[in-house]
């Protein structure tokens, strides 16, 4: 008998009382699976102790409809549909089964019971069935990761990049490395096998562009921020002087109360985060102090915290008062040193609806009535899709982890290039390649696959 457990779990979300489910799919997963499956929906194949060549068993991915039983006391649970998956040809690469069931707690709570009622299954861990699925070469990490970040996207580019990643792009792209560097590395192993034989002069250049090679495309890579952007949401800072209309401007883009609006200036100490869904990119819009000088240590916190936040952004909305002499703070605040970029970041005059702003390059808002946010969200949308869309080709960075991988590589690869010895530069390769394998999994590190699978759902 294999020694490997066959596990189970709901692959749904658990029914509440408040939100009881339509549907509910149990899964498993293991040697097993088809065994449980007979006992499962023959009352008394328990007893009698069918295999999982039991005639009863329906052919592999044909949806049969079946009434599944307690195994011990032979109580009908529910009625729904049945399929199994043969090993190898199943999501996991294992012999896989699941019960597609209606979904309240009951029928969920019965089920799993009797599944565990069995003896011989056990509850999944997070994560396991996708980490078994790596163990048995159906996936690599990456693609794993993009699961994760699939059933977590909110937005919908966030769904596109994680489908884009599930396809195997990161993979591709971290395995052509791998193979640029292997052959270098192999040139280099000959030379150092037969010191004798000097690596010929035109291998030897071909060797040291190769590595040239990678080592650029590693570090436009980590260069590339879409990925780990469009993960964590896209930074907006909303700046300006007190009193302009920052945190009015907030509550009308998130749709709710999220600042505190008042006429007395410097009520904003803090910086206020909203994470919003904005035409598709998830955005953390953030409402920063007044910028203004202050003999208040608090209010001075605050605003060296919103200078900080702006420097930090990927975009900026600077909004102005239509009643004072906005222009010239305008020019202030939009200097050389207010890390301003004309072709991204956004002017908002607030409060037109007291006096008309006509100027080329803002856009006019009045944040009582809301008239002209339709054309300051559309501004901000194009400016993020812009952002988005710098160095968009090439699948993007997604992850801290692979990030930490690449700069340890590119830092080994920039060794190898500078190595005084063959032996040197071989092993400074080896390194660099080592640190894209863990990337990939293709070298296993049993603790890192501990931290990546532990964030998964149960029945993932």
């Amino acid at each position: 008998m294999d020694d490997v457990a066959t596990i189970y779990a709901l692959g749904t979300p658990a029914p509440t009382a408040a939100r009881p489910g339509a549907l509910s799919v149990v899964r498993l997963s293991g040697p097993r699976a088809t065994d449980a499956l007979i006992f499962l929906t023959e009352r008394k194949a328990f007893v009698r102790g069918h295999s999982a060549r039991d005639p009863a068993l329906p052919d592999p991915r044909r949806m049969v409809v079946r009434s599944v039983f307690d195994p011990l006391s032979g109580e009908v649970i529910d009625r729904g549909l049945a399929v199994w998956f043969e090993a190898p040809n199943s999501e996991t690469g294992e012999t896989m089964a699941e019960l597609h069931l209606h979904g309240g707690r009951a029928v969920v709570n019965g089920v799993l019971e009797a599944i565990q009622n069995l003896g011989f299954c056990r509850m999944a861990e997070p994560g396991e069935f996708t980490r078994r699925a790596f163990e048995h070469h159906k996936l690599d990490l990456t693609q794993a990761e993009a699961i994760a970040d699939l059933v977590a996207s909110e937005t919908a580019e966030q769904r596109k990049l994680a489908i884009e990643q599930m396809s195997g792009a990161l993979h591709r792209l971290y395995e052509d490395w791998r193979t640029l560097g292997l052959n270098g590395l192999a040139h280099l192993e000959a030379a150092i096998d037969f010191p004798d034989e000097d690596l010929p002069q035109g291998v030897a250049d071909e060797v040291r562009a190769g590595i040239a090679k990678l080592r650029a495309e590693i570090a436009a890579h980590l260069g590339d921020r879409r990925g780990e952007r469009l993960r964590e949401g896209l930074a907006i800072a909303i700046i300006g002087p007190p009193n302009a209309g920052k945190s009015s401007l907030l509550n009308l883009i998130a749709r709710r109360e999220a600042a505190i609006v008042s006429e007395f200036a410097g009520t904003t100490r803090d910086v206020i985060e909203v994470h919003l869904d904005l035409g598709g990119w998830p955005v953390v819009l953030a409402d920063t102090a007044g910028l203004r000088s202050s003999g208040d240590a608090i209010e001075q916190e605050g605003v060296r915290r919103a200078l900080a936040r702006a420097e930090a952004a990927d975009l900026r909305l600077l909004v102005l008062d239509a009643e004072t002499e906005w222009q010239a703070t305008m020019q202030v605040l939009t200097g050389p040193s207010a890390h301003w970029n004309p072709a991204l970041d956004i002017v908002v005059v607030n409060k037109v609806d007291l006096k008309l702003v006509d100027a080329v390059g803002v856009m006019p808002l009045s944040a009582v009535s809301g008239a002209g946010l339709p054309d300051v969200l559309e501004r901000i949308t194009r400016s993020v899709a812009h952002l988005m869309e710098q160095g968009a080709g090439a699948p993007p960075l997604t992850r801290a982890r692979h990030r930490e991988a690449l700069v340890e590589a590119e830092q080994a690869l920039g060794r190898a290039l500078a190595a005084p010895e063959v032996a040197l530069a071989a092993e400074d390769l080896r390194l660099a390649l080592r640190a894209i394998g863990r990337i990939t999994g293709t070298v296993r590190i049993d603790e890192l696959l501990d931290v990546i699978f532990r964030d998964f759902c149960i029945g993932k």
